[in-house]
């Protein structure tokens, strides 16, 4: 019993700081001009959060030894960016949002994915191991889905005339959010049926050492049976999204009060969703399991657009929020940049430290532009 408590302690913080912000601390995000307690909430509600997300990444790490590649990184990916979604659409929802905040997020995923976790892998893995190897199928099969939806859905929408900013028409929206979806399905078919073995570490490197295999197998996960962990993971993912809404006023209320920058937002959910995903691919890449690295990453980066853009959509149009997709000149740069060195990276079958140098040089390019553009 103990047991069973102290591993699930994230979930029982998340529901009891759950609990406590919508009863008797709901009247504390009334008034948020006191710094010291607007710091405090917010550091309260993002640690809960975070916790609780990582405490999904090993219910999801659990299924996954349980179900077996691609399943177990396909449903870590669609739980955190659920996570993602919730988020957005608190942020749209409360006060004085942002109409640039979906896209602003979805770049922050994107880039950090692309870059900061692709390229601090690529770095340990390089460093440890000179140079790793992966499927050069499966790569081609995200890379050749994400840069078509990015196109479509973060670039094209600046050139659209059909209104004067990066948004797009009514009828633009649904087409353009049902072609992400129905792609985005045929996407999961060939990775789940038709071609599972795209997405498998290549056989000269996933027997290597039996010392790596085991660690891959057993780093330190209590894998239970299969209802308990989709049940846990479900559950740990309720305080997450009802937090959501708190973290959202307290972010609104935050930018406007220090004068930051607004793009500054969807960092700070871009890091609430990836810093447990982005952990486990650099474990992977360290244990020279880099498919599993490459899995979650470009996977990441895939179904962020793929489920973003849908949801953000059927909300602004039933609240009548309007939303801008279409990047400004910088950003659009930054992502072909991003987009194409991740072509010249994932176009070999082999990797090694130099490409993971690269992508960070961009990754820091962009957190630079945030604060000084």
């Amino acid at each position: 019993m103990l047991a069973s408590i102290r591993s699930e302690a994230a979930f029982i913080f998340g529901a009891v700081s759950t609990a406590i912000f919508f009863t008797v601390g709901a009247s504390w995000f009334d008034d948020l001009s006191n710094t010291p307690k607007l710091i405090g909430l917010f550091i309260w509600v993002f640690a809960a959060m975070v916790w609780c997300a990582f405490a999904v990444v090993r219910h999801a790490d659990s299924l996954a030894e349980l179900l077996g590649e691609p399943y177990g990184t396909l449903i870590l990916t669609i739980s955190v960016i659920g996570i993602e979604v919730a988020v957005i659409s608190a942020l749209m929802l409360t006060g004085n949002s942002e109409p640039t905040l979906a896209r602003d997020t979805m770049l922050a995923v994107v880039i950090i994915v692309m870059n900061g976790m692709v390229g601090l892998s690529l770095l340990i893995g390089g460093l440890r191991h000179k140079e790793q190897t992966y499927n050069l199928q499966g790569a081609r099969a995200f890379l050749g889905v994400l840069i078509t939806l990015a196109t479509v859905t973060l670039i094209l929408p600046r050139f659209t005339t059909s209104t004067t900013d990066g948004s797009l028409n009514v009828t633009q929206s649904v087409i353009f959010a049902a072609i992400t979806l129905a792609l985005y399905a045929t996407f999961l078919a060939l990775q789940t049926t038709i071609h599972r073995t795209y997405f498998d570490q290549p056989g000269d490197t996933a027997t290597a050492t039996g010392e790596a295999a085991e660690h891959v197998k057993h780093h330190n996960l209590e894998t239970r049976s299969l209802p308990y962990h989709a049940v846990f993971l479900i559950l740990t993912l309720l305080p997450i999204v009802l937090l959501s809404k708190k973290l959202a006023i307290l972010i609104d209320f935050g930018l406007d009060a220090f004068a930051l920058p607004g793009a500054l937002g969807g960092v700070l959910v871009a890091i609430i969703v990836l810093t447990p995903e982005g952990l486990a691919a650099l474990h992977a890449a360290s244990i020279n399991q880099l498919q599993r690295s490459v899995n979650i990453c470009l996977g990441s980066a895939l179904a962020t657009i793929s489920l973003t853009v849908p949801a953000v959509v059927v909300i602004a149009l039933m609240t009548g929020t309007h939303i801008e997709l279409g990047l400004d000149g910088t950003e659009i740069v930054l992502l072909i940049l991003t987009l194409a060195l991740s072509v010249l990276t994932f176009g070999a079958t082999r990797t090694n430290m130099l490409q993971g140098a690269v992508h960070l040089v961009v990754f820091f390019i962009y957190f630079a532009l945030i604060f000084d553009p």
